[in-house]
This record gives C-alpha cells, structure tokens and sequence, in this order.
C-alpha cells in the first residue's frame, strides 16, 4: 500500500491510500488548507490505523462502506462503495492491518 497526497478535482488539497494494483481503498474524506496539513493528516493516519475504529454503515444507495474514526473525529473514508457487509468489513480490516507500513 502507498498514500498519496495532492490536489482532487477540485484543486484542493487531501490525501489517498492505494492498494498494490493501484487500486484506491481509503481516502482522506475531507479536504486541507495545504498540501503540508494533507501530509500530517494522512502520516497520522498512518501512525494510528491499526488502533482507529471502524464503522461499517450502508450508504444511501443501499451499498457498503466504511469509516476509520479516532476519538471523535472521522480520519479516513472508503474508496469504494461494497455490494456486501462482508465485503466492507473485510476491506476494513485490510487497511487496519497494512495502512501502518503503507508508504507516504
């Protein structure tokens, strides 16, 4: 896994998590003043996804997701919307375990 940081669509700052096949499996899911806070962000993301909890909920659209939160706040989002729970869950459970030697 790797992150990568940089501007999104819409010329603001925020970071990704890609699995090996390129494939995107987290994001930051909020923006930043600066590519500097996006790098914070997302290196402490790093430092605390194996610790951060995660919720699996089922979107609007009736599909899977889920989200890392530390404390109070949301740290990271994911990727990709799934057809199953277990599906969300296992994915979550992918990125508790490798995000920590993911390079940044």
């Amino acid at each position: 896994m790797y992150f990568s940081v940089g501007k999104n669509t819409a010329g603001q700052d925020s970071w990704w998590l890609y699995a090996n096949n390129n494939e995107m499996v987290a994001w930051a899911g909020e923006t930043f003043a600066s590519a500097y806070n996006a790098q914070r962000a997302a290196a402490a993301f790093k430092a605390a996804a194996s610790s951060a909890r995660y919720d699996i909920y089922q979107d609007s659209g009736g599909n899977w997701r889920w989200r890392a939160w530390r404390s109070s706040d949301r740290v990271a989002s994911s990727g990709e919307s799934f057809s199953s729970k277990g599906a969300a869950e296992k994915a979550a459970d992918n990125v508790r375990r490798n995000a920590g030697s993911a390079t940044l």
